[in-house]
């Protein structure tokens, strides 16, 4: 995991620290008025730290907001309502009606209205949702961008809920959405390949734990999930299986790369070329979506050509799994 993915992973024990440590610094500033710009400084630093380090835990976004409120610092009482609102996984073209309000008058109550709808809590949220709430819930995730890797967290945790309630084919459908957009997350893929190994869909977990064997060379889930079946079948089939069928991989990664599509429209030249080659035309895919910057289709594309025999596209998965 990269110096960035850890910092984008939830840390409750420092932000806890972080947020004590900026409210200590706020008394101090309402104690000390000749100090109090310097104090309140050294708070929203604090602040920040408690957000980054768990971007779970609403009071950390609201000593930050509070803070900013303090300051008079009306931009950047806006800008942190807008990252709020990209870990929400709000859409993008609806942030634009936060443009042109005064936030110093409004900015704290949009923050807790967002908190009252839309908890970071997975249990208040849950519990929040009403007789269509899930139904919605399932209609936004298969439009939203997860590519931000705390939306990605803060959505899968959402889900697991959604699992935990029984409703099981919900989550299946909606993890993929999550996946897709962040192919790298071999947590949200493990508890996938468990849940369809407990419903005895062979094939789908192994798709499952064969991506986090990809992901992490060092753990080896598809291999211990194989000796699980072979364990299991010993006395019943002379023939073991082996895994999901050539077609089946391979639909099952074209689909993964579809769904990484809607992720963002960026265009992709076309090869028009008919006595082009069939292998030019897709390596020349391959190096547009990597300098476009979408390392999950490329991803998704590049394991689907090796799985068919492509061995030169190795390579390019090695290259956009780097980039993940």
């Amino acid at each position: 995991m990269d110096s960035a993915s850890k910092l984008q992973h939830p840390r409750r024990n420092l932000g806890n620290r972080h947020r004590a440590q900026a409210a200590r610094f706020v008394k101090l500033a309402n104690k000390d008025i000749e100090r109090k710009s310097e104090n309140l400084a050294w708070a929203e630093q604090n602040a920040q730290q408690s957000v980054l380090y768990d971007f779970t835990d609403e009071r950390n976004w609201r000593c930050l907001a509070e803070i900013k409120h303090m300051r008079t610092d009306e931009e950047g009482l806006a800008l942190v309502l807008e990252d709020l609102f990209v870990v929400l996984g709000r859409d993008p073209n609806q942030l634009e009606q936060l443009h042109g309000i005064n936030h110093l008058d409004v900015g704290l109550e949009l923050l807790e209205a967002a908190f009252l709808t839309d908890s970071l809590d997975p249990e208040k949220w849950f519990a929040s949702l009403d007789q269509n709430g899930l139904e919605n819930f399932a209609k936004r995730c298969r439009v939203l961008d997860f590519t931000d890797q705390r939306a990605n967290i803060i959505y899968g945790r959402r889900l697991e809920r959604v699992r935990k309630s029984g409703h099981e084919i919900i989550f299946i459908d909606l993890v993929h959405h999550l996946l897709a957009h962040r192919p790298a997350n071999h947590e949200l893929w493990m508890e996938l390949g468990r849940l369809h190994e407990r419903r005895n869909e062979i094939d789908q977990a192994w798709l499952c734990y064969d991506h986090v064997q990809q992901l992490r060379p060092s753990d080896p889930v598809r291999d211990l999930f194989l000796e699980r079946l072979k364990d299991a079948m010993d006395g019943k089939e002379s023939v073991p299986w082996s895994g999901p069928a050539l077609e089946t991989r391979s639909d099952f990664l074209e689909k993964m790369q579809n769904l990484s599509q809607s992720v963002s429209e960026i265009p992709v030249e076309e090869i028009v070329d008919e006595i082009e080659e069939e292998t030019n035309s897709e390596l020349k895919r391959l190096q547009d979506l990597i300098e476009a910057g979408e390392a999950a289709e490329a991803f998704f594309m590049a394991r689907s050509l090796l799985t068919t025999g492509e061995e030169w596209a190795e390579e390019w998965m090695k290259k956009a799994q780097s980039m993940l």
